[in-house]
């Protein structure tokens, strides 16, 4: 089982490497974007990594505590996508004794989501002033929810991808972003890289729901079409770093365009986390006499 510490250690970590790693569009180690700059984004993972690692905390009591840390120290939404993905995680790695036995106990965190946190997320989603949420006709986030925040989520996965975690088990995670990330790890990319790759694959795979919200359908999917084609070319390649100069256009191409595929960079950190929390447990078992 994880300590406080190596949940909050992993969570830093999680959110530092996806912010530093050259993923196109969003704020990364080649630009600043979208009015937010990559300090922005550490001051944020310090202060909510240890809400996220605090034992006892409801997943609701876990978001909304984060989000009104983070607005202590930036004034502009950095991370809600990451709260909502790290929050039932990090409840649920708090009691598990194996990387293996994480699956099932997410699923179990997430059934047991309450009206209470759903009230609690809604509360913070109006906090963050997240962009692009529109109105919807059933359990608005503009009003008090009378659902679980599992049901809440049920009836927006349509059109979010962080919803759709919430009802898929985090399915994307396990069976696409996490093995491109440990695939590429261990044909020795760099975990900067090995990100970016993740990132791409995500962003192939389905159109990026933040674009979708704020732009349009067909935006985003062309900027899946893109990535489709990256990711073909990357997989014929021994080296990702040979991709640079295309991936450092196109990153700024997208910002140019006010084009921000943020819910896979959300995604994209939730897949470091997974990792992190997989490394810090095997470490324990090399430990155990």
């Amino acid at each position: 089982m994880l300590s406080e510490t190596e949940i909050k250690h992993a969570v830093f970590w999680a959110c530092q490497q996806e912010v530093m790693a050259p993923k196109p569009g969003n704020v990364n180690c080649f630009s600043d974007g979208h009015n937010m700059a990559i300090n922005d984004f550490i001051k944020s993972a310090e202060t909510i990594a240890p809400i996220m690692a605090s034992p006892g905390l409801s997943v609701g009591e876990r978001i909304l505590q984060s989000i009104q840390a983070t607005r202590t120290v930036v004034n502009c939404n950095t991370n809600l996508g990451i709260v909502l993905l790290f929050a039932p995680l990090c409840s649920a790695i708090q009691i598990c004794e194996d990387f293996s036995d994480l699956p099932d106990t997410l699923q179990q965190v997430l059934a047991s989501l309450t009206i209470e946190d759903a009230r609690l997320c809604y509360q913070a989603i109006r906090l963050a002033e997240a962009g692009g949420m529109g109105k919807s006709q059933q359990q608005d986030i503009s009003e008090e929810p009378t659902i679980t925040l599992l049901q809440a989520m049920e009836l927006a996965q349509n059109r979010d991808q962080i919803a759709l975690q919430y009802v898929s088990n985090f399915k994307d995670i396990w069976q696409l972003s996490l093995p491109a990330l440990t695939n590429a790890l261990n044909s020795g990319e760099s975990v900067e890289w090995a990100t970016a790759f993740a990132y791409l694959k995500v962003l192939s795979a389905a159109p990026d729901s933040l674009i979708c919200r704020k732009q349009s359908v067909e935006l985003a999917t062309a900027v899946t079409e893109k990535a489709k084609q990256l990711v073909f070319q990357m997989n014929k390649n021994s080296k990702l770093d040979a991709y640079l100069t295309e991936l450092t256009a196109w990153d700024k191409e997208l910002k140019q365009k006010a084009i921000n595929p943020g819910t896979t960079a959300d995604l994209v950190a939730t897949t470091l986390l997974l990792h992190a929390f997989q490394q810090a447990l095997s470490l324990h078992r090399i430990s155990v006499p």
